[in-house]
């Protein structure tokens, strides 16, 4: 243990710690010890807080004793008498560095929203702490284009790709980059990996952030990269993220501070990227990261800490950039990032993609404006489809890519114009259920290339090409190229041939667009059929286990997943593909209760999928045995006994429910692979399956729901009101615009007649 290391973050903890204490104790006395404290939209309070010490601090004189817990925790500077060779002073001493950086966010919020507050305070890293009257703030996001705490719906929305491997990590990467074109570099080469990059910090005042608003990077949830704040104290975000996957998939409680460190370095894969120079609250920040098993590569001469324990591999490794073996500052900084994801053992999937565009997941989120916008295929001028069948091995060529009709190069820029995407596959395992699961996935490959945006299925595609793609030189044929290297990387297990047809000749594109609809149609009507009484096995789904480890989802035909992303025919396809995996047939066996949907195989399965801890699993019902949930669900279902119904609130809304507790709050007694009577969470569609809490009385115990799910799927809602025989039924359900607690909710029931009032209780 470097001695140079120990007194630069001991000394650096010391320092925040007694600037925390500052902040708050002018705080108080100009707020008030009562005033409210809180980061937006979470139901964890300060989370590191909340996770590491037990404490839901809600007021600005709840930090007092958190504070004081923290300078418990500090140690003296060393010196020739007092020094160890350990790393247990340096790690306490970060520990209450977070803890003090969060306490610092929670004061920053509280004069943020506060607009009479005096301006001038100036905190460590360097950022003035100013008033809102258009100067900048460091961390909180004033400036337009800081993000500060990630709330839990994005948190939630993020959690079935970093369960299932498509999000392998994160990387919290602090401070400035050797110039724009490698800060560019770096995160780019992070994307490709479909890593999430967390951005903070600044060296002399410059930040990464800055470099990368400079060079035009698009930031933000959908492209990976989440610009915290442009001082070093904002990246307890990225370790408050942390303990919060540990509290939402892992079912763990505030103040099981070892059991959440753990959680993280076993689970968690995530690494600390110091560019430039590493100052004394850097190395304090780095030896908080290290308690969560999080390694610091840092790209400047800094001692070493090599040995393994804390950390899966090396603490601490020095790659300064100039000596990283490259022939240039680009290759030098990818470099830096293979070195980054082999100090963690970050395990990354990479398809070899054939196109001109940086290609990742990351880049799915990635919006093409029309400004920007070099064509477009679909929307409102134009038509665009897209449509995969399967046909006999002889008749498909594996990698044919052709382009039937011109391309767009004599299209003005930003028009549009007709399109088809035809893609055959042939394979000895392909079956022609799996026809759908297949056709699904054109959305996210052809959205993992930087610069095009794809919007919708089927008949109602809506692709665009950025300009800057277009410069690049991707064209028409390049959609093939991306189509046929991912369905073979990704389905190779039954899919042996792909061959893709590009059509924009009018006649042949209106010809296939014939053949596509109709195709739509049958898969539509055998969809229909396939009921949960018409198959002897379902399927199980343990992908979230890698963070849940004793959630298990039961998935059959009129039941998908409760992350919304795997239905039964995409688990049968996924067990084909890989008979060892995550997605494996439960055989019904016997019947026990049709009613409340409980089988001896779907118990069984229940009993070893969770570990003994679940041992019956009804399909069909809310209040008994409901299934558990790890906490990527779309949904909760939440009974609402005085309306003898139950409200379903979306992960997208924040308002207040007739519960009196908002989707974050839920989230914590629907999560971690909990089973709790009244409370399940759920895939959004499974709303509209005849399935729903048929056991309790079905759709039309549905009181209240957020107005997102009404406008989103008003036409499928409207056909559940249809088939329940009450036409007007959804509007007979309350939603957040007009009830908010349980008495408007009640005098809203009465005055609209529905239909719940009139039922059996549900107890």
């Amino acid at each position: 243990m470097s001695k140079y290391i120990a007194t630069r973050a001991i000394r650096g903890a010391n320092s925040l710690v007694t600037e925390a204490e500052l902040m708050l104790h002018r705080a108080i006395k100009d707020k008030g010890a009562d005033t409210l404290v809180k980061f937006p939209n979470t139901a964890y309070y300060l989370p590191l807080i909340y996770g590491m010490t037990g404490n839901a601090v809600e007021t600005l004189g709840q930090l007092e004793p958190v504070l004081q817990m923290a300078r418990s925790l500090l140690h003296p500077v060393p010196s020739e008498k007092h020094w160890t060779p350990y790393l247990g002073e340096t790690l306490d001493s970060g520990m209450a560095t977070l803890i003090a950086a969060e306490a610092i966010e929670a004061v920053r919020f509280v004069y943020h929203l506060q607009p009479e507050r005096k301006p001038g305070f100036h905190l460590a890293g360097g950022t003035a702490f100013t008033s809102p009257d258009g100067s900048k703030e460091g961390g909180n996001g004033a400036d337009g284009h800081l993000n500060g705490p990630i709330d839990d719906i994005q948190l939630r929305s993020w959690g079935i790709q970093l369960v299932d491997g498509r999000m392998p990590g994160f990387a919290a990467i602090v401070g400035c980059a050797k110039s724009n074109e490698v800060a560019v570099k770096i995160v780019r080469e992070l994307q490709k990996r479909n890593i999430l990059c967390f951005l903070s910090g600044n060296v002399n005042g410059r930040s990464i952030i800055d470099q990368l608003i400079e060079e035009g990077v698009e930031l933000g949830y959908d492209t990976y990269t989440v610009p915290f704040g442009t001082d070093t104290i904002s990246a307890i975000y990225a370790l408050g993220f942390a303990t919060r996957s540990a509290l939402t998939f892992g079912g763990l409680k505030a103040g099981q501070a070892r059991d959440i460190l753990l959680y993280n370095k076993d689970r968690v894969f995530a690494f600390v990227l110091a560019l430039g120079e590493v100052d004394d609250l850097k190395y304090a920040a780095a030896a908080g990261a290290i308690n969560f098993g999080f390694p610091v590569i840092a790209d400047t001469v800094i001692p070493e800490i090599l040995p393994t324990g804390v950390t899966k591999y090396e603490h601490v490794v020095s790659l300064p950039f100039n000596e990283i073996p490259g022939e240039d500052d680009l290759e030098r900084a990818e470099l830096l990032v293979q070195k980054c994801i082999e100090v963690r053992g970050v395990k990354v999937k990479v398809a070899d993609v054939p196109v001109p565009v940086p290609y990742g997941s990351a880049f799915e989120g990635e919006v093409v404006r029309k400004n920007d916008m070099r064509v477009e295929f679909g929307g409102k001028h134009s038509r665009c489809f897209e449509f995969l069948r399967m046909a006999p091995l002889e008749d498909v060529v594996d990698g044919r890519v052709q382009v039937v009709g011109s391309g767009f190069d004599s299209i003005p820029v930003q028009g549009h114009m007709d399109m088809g995407i035809v893609i055959e596959v042939a394979g000895r395992q392909m079956q022609e259920d799996f026809e759908p699961v297949l056709e699904r996935q054109v959305h996210y490959f052809i959205n993992g290339a930087s610069g095009i945006q794809h919007i919708g299925q089927r008949d109602i595609a809506w692709i665009r090409i950025s300009a800057g793609a277009a410069d690049k030189g991707f064209n028409l044929e390049h959609f093939g190229k991306i189509l046929h290297a991912r369905f073979k990387t990704d389905f190779g297990a039954i899919v042996d041939k792909v061959q893709v047809t590009i059509y924009t000749d009018p006649e042949k594109v209106q010809e296939w667009l014939t053949k596509a609809r109709a195709a739509y149609d049958r898969r539509n009507k055998r969809l229909a059929d396939l009921t949960d009484d018409r198959v002897e096995e379902f399927y199980s789904c343990t992908l979230c286990q890698s963070f849940a480890p004793n959630h298990v989802c039961v998935v059959s035909p009129e039941r998908l997943g409760l992350c919304g992303a795997y239905n039964w025919l995409d688990c049968k396809a996924s067990f084909n593909i890989n008979p060892t995996g995550p997605n494996q047939p439960i055989k019904l066996k016997k019947m026990i209760d049709s009613t409340k949907g409980y089988w001896q195989g779907t118990n069984e399965y229940a009993g070893v999928g969770s570990h003994g801890v679940v041992n019956e699993v009804s399909m069909y019902s809310i209040m008994e045995n409901p299934m558990t949930a790890c906490g990527c669900f779309e949904c909760i279902v939440m009974l609402i006994p005085e309306a003898n119904g139950v409200m379903v609130v979306s992960r997208e809304d924040t308002s207040m429910t007739p519960a009196g507790m908002t989707f974050s709050t839920l989230a914590g007694i629907a999560g971690g692979g909990l089973q709790t009577p009244g409370v399940m969470g759920v895939g959004k569609y499974y709303l509209i399956s005849p399935k729903f809490i048929s056991a309790d009385g079905g759709f039309k115990r549905v009181v209240w729901m957020s107005s997102v799910l009404k406008e989103t799927m008003a036409d499928e809602l409207q056909a559940v009101a249809m088939r329940e025989g009450d036409p007007d039924l959804i509007n007979k359900i309350a939603d957040e615009r007009n009830v908010t607690t349980v008495e408007e909710l009640l005098v809203w029931m009465e005055e609209h007649a529905h239909p719940s009032l009139v039922m059996e209780s549900m107890f």
